[in-house]
C-alpha cells in the first residue's frame, strides 16, 4: 500500500475516533432523562420479555413444537404454556383470586393443542399482565395480595419481579433450543 494512502487511513481513523470520544464525553456530561414512575419502569420490563417469548412462540416451526433438547424435559410448546400459564396464576393472584387450576403439561397441551392457541394464549397473558400494571399503577406494586404458591401474603413487587424472572429463565431456556435447531432467536438477530 502507498505510504500516503495508509496516512490518510491513520489520520481518517484517528479524527473518527476523537469524534467519536466527544461523543460519548458529551453524553456523559449531559444529565440523564428523569426517571418515569415505578409501574412505567415495570411495565417496560414485563413488556421486553413478554415481547421476546411471543416474538419466538410466533418465528419457531409449528413442526418443532414438541421439540426438546432432552426426553426428561418440556417441549418448546409446553414451556411457552408453562410461562403463560403461570403468568396467568400470578395476575389472577394479583387480582386478587385464590383460585388455582390444577394442570400438568398434558392437559394444557390438550387445551391448547396448536402453535396458533399457543400464541393466543401467550399474547392473552402478557396483555393481562400489561393491562394490571396500568390499572393498579405505582399503589400495586405496594399492594399486598396472596401469594399463588405458598400460603403468605406478599406485596404485588414481588409478585411481579418473580414473575418475569420465571419467564426470563425460560426464555433463556428456549434459546437453547433455538441454537440446537440451527436458529438464531428473534432478540439475537441483527437490527434492520
Amino acid at each position: 500500500m502507498p505510504k500516503n494512502i495508509s496516512t490518510l487511513i491513520v489520520i481518517g481513523l484517528a479524527a473518527y475516533l476523537v469524534t467519536f470520544a466527544s461523543a460519548q464525553e458529551k453524553k456523559q456530561t449531559e444529565s440523564p432523562k428523569p426517571a418515569v414512575n415505578p409501574s412505567q419502569e415495570l411495565s417496560w420490563g414485563w413488556n421486553d420479555i413478554g415481547k421476546k417469548l411471543i416474538a419466538m412462540a410466533e418465528d419457531f416451526p409449528e413442526d418443532k413444537y414438541s421439540f426438546k433438547a432432552q426426553k426428561d424435559e418440556r417441549s418448546f410448546g409446553e414451556n411457552l404454556l408453562h410461562v403463560a400459564y403461570d403468568c396467568n396464576i400470578m395476575i389472577s393472584a394479583m387480582k386478587g383470586s385464590v383460585e388455582r387450576i390444577a394442570w400438568n403439561e398434558d392437559s394444557l397441551y390438550k387445551k391448547y393443542p396448536t402453535k396458533a392457541e399457543i400464541v393466543k394464549y401467550l399474547k392473552q397473558a402478557v396483555t393481562g399482565g400489561a393491562e394490571l400494571i396500568k390499572a393498579q399503577g405505582d399503589s400495586g406494586l405496594a399492594r399486598e395480595f396472596k401469594f399463588p404458591w405458598g400460603n403468605f401474603m406478599a406485596h404485588g413487587l414481588l409478585g411481579w419481579m418473580g414473575i418475569i424472572e420465571h419467564a426470563g429463565e425460560h426464555y433463556g431456556q428456549l434459546v437453547v433450543y433455538y441454537r440446537i435447531n440451527g436458529m438464531i432467536p428473534p432478540a439475537s438477530r441483527p437490527k434492520k
